[in-house]
């Protein structure tokens, strides 16, 4: 028999059979992996949603506006035309859960937060063949914006005052639901200023990264006041946010809440799709001017120039300086380095002192009587042409005023009618907590910590010997532990040993009022100086048995102190200060929660002849209070609060202490403008003025003279 090769026995065949079949497992392994449908597209995720950024970028820009997006709709992958579908990723954690509502605002360091627990990540997708975390996010393509959009939901607290997260809906800007990837100007349910509608923007992250750093820079000419987040931080964790799948309506709690919306007394929302009821111009009132500058001398590029100081000309050489023709006009002059200086303004015959040393100052005040482009210089000889020039200009008539910040302030005719005579009975008052971004000022925000949504909290009112059924509920969205402490209460922490509130939780207490009086209520969480600083304070009227006299209006003032990081009149969100606090170094003290709140805002009206009462309370927490009306003596005043002795008659200025009270009365003989103060008159300075509006025949008899707007008395 012929023979092929070496004999194949069978003890040779058990050495190699099996290293073939190894090796050849091997290679079929290999291939199998090559041609493998998971393999191939293990990465087109990413790049598909990458893609399909550009793709969606270059759709807003050519074509018609799209509609907003849903936040709970994310865009869908091409990628599921090949695989199956992927089930869809853990939404976030609804509004007001631990995960999201412990983490503390980082505008704020505080002594007693809620008990924290970490976010829990969303379980990892099971199927290597849908599309990775990274394609989930429309925020892949945008190298290095990736956030936390946990930490963003708190960040996003500075913009909810204004934007709404709800598709369409509209507060005083446009709803930002589905923001990423939307054209600028897009939103059919808002008016857009001429310079959004045409920027024609997509809100890539990116772009959205370079407006919210510097708006006015980025869109000049836009109308949104907030000048930009500080921190890229803070813009990648809100643009995280505002890209998440299900993005919640963060700001819908307290509108929603049935306490919120309680009949006694009644919650008000913050007013924000109307404009607020206007003054006349300020010119008319006393101690109350409507263009403020403070100018500080100094050297910029080898020049001598005038430097702006505080809101949008801080640090400007020569800033441009505007007013109405009409309009008062105050500035203030800082000597900055030492040479003799002064400032002119030719057209409007307006020319203030010299000052001489380093930081001495002067102040002029002026009417803009010319409109037109003027110019204001120094004229000691050469500084003018040393670079000591700057342009004034005046508008033929002032610009209608338009309130682009959510309204915190209560207005001062906001408070339930008198009791009258009736028997004791147990009145139900229902509290809530919340914490909000609102309007400190022009152009100025500021994170309130309110009494149902407004400063002061709602002016309470009941009879002696009435059951006060206390319910306090703590809006899931806060960060805080918040109580309330009434001072008409008689009993530990006058009810705030009973009432500390988690976020999200309620409690209730009951109170009888012994003793008729008007009381301050504020917060009493720890620090406690610190939620009264941010706005927690109120007042309850005890009324006695036969109730008060009968009186043509009755108003709620209150006043406080504001302490924030950056100098008074600085635009944007401003960050709380704790070492200011405790130093008592307030930048801003405020009638109502807010600069220009019963000036601007929410003047007093009344009529001549008529009679007018002022509940007065001071919140504070440091500062005591000389209350004035320029201009009115109080015919009786009702002092510390008081209500079982009779009145003090004919008193010019009353001295209230933080945590007092006072309840004063006065008839009105002569229309015109009454300045409200406290009459640590600086203090007008730092916003702290309202305005009594009174209408009628003049009255030659008690005052003829002729009246020249603007000045003091």
């Amino acid at each position: 028999m012929h023979r092929w090769g070496p004999r194949l026995d069978w003890e040779h065949l058990q050495n190699w059979v099996p290293g073939v079949l190894g090796a050849f497992a091997a290679i079929l392994l290999v291939v199998v992996a090559a041609n493998s449908p998971t393999q191939n597209n293990s990465k087109k995720p990413v790049e598909v949603a990458q893609s399909q950024s550009v793709a969606l970028a270059t759709k807003g820009q050519a074509g018609t506006p799209p509609t907003p997006l849903q936040p709970a709709a994310p865009q869908a992958s091409p990628v599921t035309n090949n695989t199956a579908k992927a089930p869809a990723p853990p939404a976030p954690a609804p509004v007001g859960t631990i995960a999201e509502a412990a983490k503390p605002a980082p505008t704020h360091d505080h002594a007693m937060v809620k008990g924290q627990a970490e976010p829990v990540a969303p379980a990892p997708l099971q199927s290597s063949s849908e599309p990775d975390k990274e394609s989930q996010n429309p925020l892949a393509g945008a190298a290095g914006l990736q956030g936390d959009a946990v930490a963003g939901r708190q960040v996003f607290k500075k913009c909810q005052a204004c934007h709404s997260l709800e598709p369409g809906k509209t507060i005083l800007g446009p709803s930002l639901a589905g923001i990423v990837g939307r054209k600028s100007g897009a939103d059919v349910n808002f008016s857009y200023s001429p310079a959004m509608k045409q920027a024609a923007l997509t809100w890539d992250p990116s772009t959205l990264d370079a407006y919210l750093a510097e708006p006015a820079k980025i869109i000049p000419g836009n109308r949104m006041p907030f000048p930009g987040l500080k921190t890229d931080r803070d813009r990648k964790d809100v643009i995280a946010f505002l890209a998440a799948p299900a993005s919640p309506p963060v700001a819908q709690a307290a509108a929603n809440s049935p306490v919120a919306n309680a009949a006694a007394p009644r919650a008000t929302a913050p007013s924000a799709s109307t404009a607020a009821p206007q003054a006349k111009s300020g010119s008319d009132a006393v101690y109350l001017t409507d263009a403020k500058y403070t100018l500080r001398t100094g050297i910029a590029e080898g020049k001598m120039v005038f430097l702006g100081v505080g809101g949008f000309i801080d640090g400007k050489a020569n800033p441009i300086l505007t007013a109405a023709e009409g309009q008062i006009v105050q500035l203030t002059l800082i000597n900055g380095e030492g040479t003799e200086h002064d400032i002119v303004f030719p057209n409007q015959d307006a020319k203030s002192p010299r000052v001489n040393g380093k930081g001495a100052s002067t102040t002029i005040v002026f009417r803009a009587t010319k409109s037109g482009d003027f110019i204001y210089f120094c004229s000691v000889p050469g500084h003018q042409l040393a670079g000591m020039q700057g342009q004034f200009l005046v508008t033929p008539l002032p610009a209608a005023h338009t309130l682009v910040e959510a309204d915190i302030s209560r207005e001062p005719g906001d408070l339930p009618p008198p009791i009258g005579k009736r028997d004791p009975k147990t009145v139900r008052l229902d509290l809530f907590t919340v914490e909000q971004e609102g309007r400190l000022a022009e152009a100025t925000t500021f994170g309130y910590w309110t009494f149902n949504g407004k400063v002061p909290g709602p002016f309470v009112r009941v009879r002696v010997g009435d059951t006060v059924d206390v319910h306090l509920k703590n809006s899931a969205d806060s960060n805080m532990i918040h109580s309330v402490d009434f001072h008409a209460a008689t009993g530990p922490g006058g009810g705030a040993a009973a009432l500390q509130v988690d976020p999200g939780g309620e409690k209730s207490m009951t109170f009888k009022a012994l003793i008729p009086g008007l009381y301050v209520y504020h917060c009493a969480t720890p620090m406690v100086a610190e939620h009264i600083a941010n706005g927690m304070y109120g007042l309850i009227l005890v009324e006695p048995e036969a109730g008060l006299p009968p009186v043509d209006h009755e108003f709620y003032v209150m006043q406080g102190e504001i302490y924030t990081e950056a100098a008074f009149g600085q635009h944007g969100s401003q960050e709380f200060s704790v070492e200011k606090l405790l130093n008592e170094r307030p930048e801003y003290f405020v009638f109502n929660g807010s600069v220009g709140a019963i000036s601007k805002l929410h003047p007093l009206h009344a009529k001549v002849g008529e009679t007018v009462r002022l509940f007065f309370g001071v919140g504070g927490p440091n500062f005591t209070s000389s209350f004035h009306v320029i201009g009115e003596i109080f015919d009786k005043v009702y002092n510390l609060g008081g209500l079982t002795n009779p009145p003090l008659e004919g008193i010019q200025t009353v001295t209230v202490a933080p945590g007092g009270a006072v309840i004063t009365e006065f008839k009105l003989h002569v229309p015109g403008n009454y300045t409200i103060v406290d009459h640590a008159l600086a203090r007008v300075e730092r916003g702290l003025a309202g305005l009594l509006i009174v209408e009628g025949a003049p009255n030659p008899e008690i005052y003829n003279g002729t009246m020249t707007p603007g000045m003091g008395h």
